[in-house]
């Protein structure tokens, strides 16, 4: 009895001990979220008031649509090809089976124009653009140099931040466009070679299907994941803690909220726009 007493004395201590560890790393999880989500409300409320009215660097909004822009046209161009290629593969067995050629251009173009065009390119993106955009900025904050701004009674938020986040929103759209395009063009080529649906079918589909109304779905889409990538990546870049090793961290953090923030976005604005 004397031994069995402190055995279960023991055993509850443990649990009690398991359940308040749990506790405690559930809310430090829950107060770093609600740090992050203040932090990119906060940047967003200074980022819209550096626009209205403009009080925007010049030459880093325009060096940062280059950057982050044109370089990324041939990957977009090129995931954007196979993507629509792959589609038409998976299909393939359903229109062989049931004949069902002329709605190759209809389940193709709704599917890249609604979804799959502003998901993929936006994670493409970030993955390239969003990431690049936090060490930048992570390694300006390590270095001080945004604080040396800050001494030169240059405004960080204006100077640096601002046209990031507006170069972004406006290269994601067009690159969705484009991305849209090359997608399409990719899934009429493989559907010629591989079910020998003639272009004229497949545009036919296409286009007496799907009206504006499926592009401008996927392009609010693309607007709203650009906005989501620039306050997510310039976040945690400019919160960076920890020299190197921090940077890292941040990279990593700002591309899992990125493609989180882009999942939840697409979910919200699909049930609103359907």
């Amino acid at each position: 009895m004397s031994n069995s007493a402190p055995a279960r004395t023991r055993k509850k201590t443990s649990f009690v001990t398991y359940i308040c560890r749990a506790l405690a790393g559930l809310g430090g999880t829950a107060q770093k979220v609600s740090f992050d989500l203040g932090g990119i409300v906060m940047l967003l409320v200074q980022t819209i008031a550096c626009l209205f009215p403009p009080r925007i660097d010049s030459k880093q909004f325009v060096r940062s649509l280059y950057k982050m822009g044109n370089e990324s046209v041939p990957i977009v161009m090129l995931t954007a090809f196979f993507a629509g290629g792959i589609m038409v593969v998976q299909a393939g067995v359903f229109v062989k089976r049931f004949g069902a050629t002329s709605m190759v251009g209809w389940g193709d173009g709704y599917s890249v124009l609604r979804e799959i065009g502003p998901i993929l390119i936006g994670l493409m993106f970030s993955g390239r653009v969003g990431s690049n955009n936090t060490a930048e900025l992570g390694t300006m904050t390590v270095t001080e140099q945004i604080d040396g701004l800050r001494a030169l009674s240059i405004e960080p938020i204006s100077y640096l931040v601002a046209p990031r986040v507006l170069a972004m929103m406006i290269m994601l759209f067009l690159l969705t466009i484009i991305g849209n395009l090359v997608a399409i063009g990719g899934a009429a080529l493989f559907g010629k070679l591989m079910l020998g649906v003639e272009f004229g079918v497949f545009w036919t589909s296409l286009t007496t299907s799907l009206g504006l109304e499926d592009l401008f779905h996927g392009l609010v889409k693309a607007g709203a994941f650009g906005v989501i990538i620039a306050l997510t990546s310039c976040h945690y870049g400019i919160t960076v803690k920890g020299g190197a090793v921090g940077v890292g961290r941040a990279v990593n953090a700002a591309v899992v909220a990125s493609a989180l923030g882009i999942v939840l976005a697409d979910y919200f604005l699909t049930f609103l726009m359907s």
